[in-house]
């Protein structure tokens, strides 16, 4: 029986023609700046942000640190929602490493931050409010999409008071497909944005921070200070490159596939859905009658895997991996679990 892995889009192995790139990448010291791939992918990167620089680092977490550490202050505080990654699972290294105090505010449903809320935080009496960190797509609000427009309200806001805009980009292109608009629409409002090339975008390493020239020249020095300093990088960016020509238009497969997951998983007893309300690769669910670590030892004994996303959630994800025939089969051996237990 063949295993269906639902856990993440993180699973994703490379393509053969990133294999293939990263056979024959040509490669340099890249602390030097003498990468040609990466420079070339650095490159790429800025111009799908819109942005006038960037730089290649070894996950999304050290981006999202790196952005906080150029542009904040030890004693800062920084503005995030309370269901963000970076307040949620980046292991309190904002804090202990920038020094900076993580301000959250509710989330809503989508994944968006209240402008009022957003200026009642940042006029609050105490230390400086910086910056603000926004994220899109929002993984713990179930990949929704926040619109250029959303962006750009709580920017105002920000830069109203002062402070700068940080964007959690780990899967922006998800939301531009969603949206059908491009991402660097999407990025427009912020300071400076991340994104993930070992996502959906299926590169087996590597996240990139793009910002102003200015931004990107400092981040470099701090890339260094956190242990990011690489060497002969172009053998992993060369797969980045593959991927920004070749799958980003193809992300919409997973949104398919998820919307067919999603519409089967409704239909499940002891399975509480809004399939609509799915607009990306990620698929959330709440269980009645279920404990998870149960719900998840039950679906792994039929070979599917998922991961929990709280109490009583679940989290499924979509990914170049996993087919629609995949997903009709899931659903099939979901099926089975949930009726042997009516």
């Amino acid at each position: 029986m063949n295993v269906i892995d639902l856990r993440s889009d993180t699973v994703t192995h490379p393509t053969p023609a990133m294999r293939q790139a990263m056979f024959e990448a040509e490669v340099g010291d890249d602390v030097y700046q003498e990468d040609p791939t990466v420079r070339r992918l650095e490159r790429m990167a800025a111009e799908a942000m819109g942005k006038e620089a960037a730089l290649f680092v070894t996950s999304g977490t050290m981006g999202n640190l790196v952005a906080v550490l150029v542009q904040t202050q030890r004693g800062d505080r920084v503005v995030v929602g309370s269901e963000a990654h970076i307040y949620y699972y980046e292991g309190d290294g904002e804090r202990r490493m920038a020094g900076v105090e993580l301000v959250p505010i509710p989330n809503d449903e989508r994944g968006g931050m209240d402008p009022a809320l957003v200026k009642q935080a940042l006029g609050a009496p105490g230390p400086p409010a910086t910056l603000v960190c926004l994220e899109n797509t929002h993984n713990r609000c179930g990949g929704a999409a926040l619109t250029a427009a959303e962006t750009a309200a709580v920017a105002d806001v920000a830069r109203s008071h002062g402070a700068r805009v940080h964007l959690d980009g780990a899967r922006v292109f998800n939301a531009a497909v969603a949206l059908g608009v491009p991402a660097a629409e999407l990025a427009a409002p912020a300071d400076s944005v991340t994104f993930c090339f070992s996502k959906g975008l299926s590169a087996p390493v590597g996240s990139i921070l793009n910002g102003s020239a200015d931004l990107i020249a400092r981040a470099r020095q701090i890339r260094r200070m956190v242990g990011g300093g690489m060497r002969q990088a172009g053998v992993i960016a060369a797969a980045g490159v593959v991927a920004l020509e070749t799958m980003v238009e193809r992300l919409a497969q997973d949104h398919e596939n998820a919307r067919l997951l999603a519409e089967g998983l409704a239909a499940m007893p002891g399975i509480r859905l809004d399939a609509a309300s799915v607009q990306t690769n990620i698929v959330a669910f709440e269980l009645e009658g279920w404990e998870p670590p149960d719900f998840l030892a039950a679906l792994r004994e039929v070979g599917v895997l998922a991961v929990p996303f709280g109490p009583h959630r679940i989290r499924m994800v979509t990914h170049n991996d996993v087919s629609r025939q995949d997903i009709e089969e899931a659903l099939e051996r979901i099926r089975s679990v949930c009726a042997a237990r009516v």
